[in-house]
């Protein structure tokens, strides 16, 4: 345990504890700009592009599509093409992608309290 001081309980100068490599890329993955943002958007349910880009304003057509690429790619969100005269495709969080509701539900409760926009 590091001290005020910065030095640790035995006298030395206390060494810094590595960041865990799986905790670095889960927060650089849905770290990136707008991709919480859009995990937010899809716990409540799938969404057309359309749908997508109202929920979170101000994203380019292409960001969004490059960041739908890399959370499909990522297993956090699924894309669904249905048939029809008009060709629609929704989205729609993975089981993978659900099991961060919570940590989701907790950031947005901290922002909520701490972060003023």
């Amino acid at each position: 345990m590091r001290t005020q001081s910065g030095v640790g309980p035995s006298g030395g100068a206390a060494k810094p504890k590595q960041v865990c490599p799986h905790y670095h890329g889960a927060v650089e993955l849905i770290g990136r700009r707008w991709a919480g943002a859009i995990l937010y958007a899809l716990t409540d349910g799938p969404l057309h592009f359309a749908e997508l880009k109202e929920a979170v304003p101000g994203m380019s057509d292409r960001l969004l599509s490059c960041r739908l690429k890399e959370l499909e790619k990522s297993e956090l969100v699924q894309r669904e093409v249905q048939p029809g005269n008009r060709v629609r495709v929704s989205y729609e969080l993975t089981e993978k992608g659900h099991s961060l509701e919570p940590v989701i539900g907790e950031l947005r409760d901290w922002a909520r309290h701490w972060h003023r926009a």
